[in-house]
């Protein structure tokens, strides 16, 4: 379920944006001032947030400029009866997503809202699954899937030889040394000869077969994914 925040002094419009989420699989958070709002996102994570400017504690754009410094990763809707270009021209520079001027019809807030989420959604899975020609690595399930006879395969791996090798995945075309990798695998209080990086590695590339060369060594630096050794 999808988690909306409205910052809004209006009950009315509260109203009408619960008509337009109606049929929509979302939990709604109403907040009335800046304060309040701010509260809320301190606390939660929102999959969407719609702003109102003038609030009885100060200006919406403000918080906009805000957010989209301490998450930009979260879509904002500004929400109000302020019509003019150089209005709408400020939200966007503000970091809003976009810009419904009210009145509005509940029927095409809840197709901007439902359009936003599931793109946002899409981004979401695309970025928990690294896929290449040969290789496939769910972040979410820890599954690796290599191909084999034209059939992609389950590869059996420990959780360390996935989080190592996911490590590698997410910095592609990087050579890494080996001190880096101990650090950001093992934890820097861990001791942990920097040549075991080797043995592990080792393991690694037996389990993925032929698709081993996707885990380059570099002579005299570390490591290196590369995808298209695979």
């Amino acid at each position: 379920m999808s988690k909306l925040l409205l910052i809004e002094d209006s009950k009315e419009i509260y109203n009408m944006v619960q008509i337009s989420i109606a049929s929509l699989s979302t939990e709604l958070i109403w907040t009335q001032t800046l304060k309040e709002a701010q509260a809320e996102i301190s606390e939660s994570n929102f999959d969407l947030i719609l702003l109102d400017i003038n609030l009885p504690d100060g200006n919406g754009i403000e918080l906009c400029q805000k957010l989209m410094i301490e998450s930009p990763e979260t879509p904002i809707f500004i929400l109000t009866s302020n019509d003019n270009v150089s209005d709408k021209v400020l939200g966007f520079s503000a970091g809003a997503d976009d810009y419904i001027t009210k009145p509005f019809s509940t029927l095409e807030v809840q197709a901007r809202i439902e359009g936003k989420l599931r793109k946002t959604e899409l981004l979401k899975t695309a970025q928990n699954i690294l896929e290449w020609k040969e290789i496939k690595i769910n972040m979410i399930t820890q599954e690796v899937l290599i191909l084999k006879d034209q059939n992609f395969e389950q590869c059996e791996l420990t959780a360390l030889e996935f989080k190592l090798l996911s490590y590698f995945a997410q910095k592609p075309f990087e050579v890494i040394d080996r001190d880096s990798i101990l650090n950001d695998i093992w934890g820097s209080d861990v001791h942990v000869y920097s040549r075991s990086v080797d043995t592990h590695v080792s393991k690694l590339r037996k389990k993925l077969d032929h698709v081993s060369d996707i885990l380059e060594s570099i002579h005299g630096a570390g490591y290196k994914f590369n995808p298209t050794l695979a």
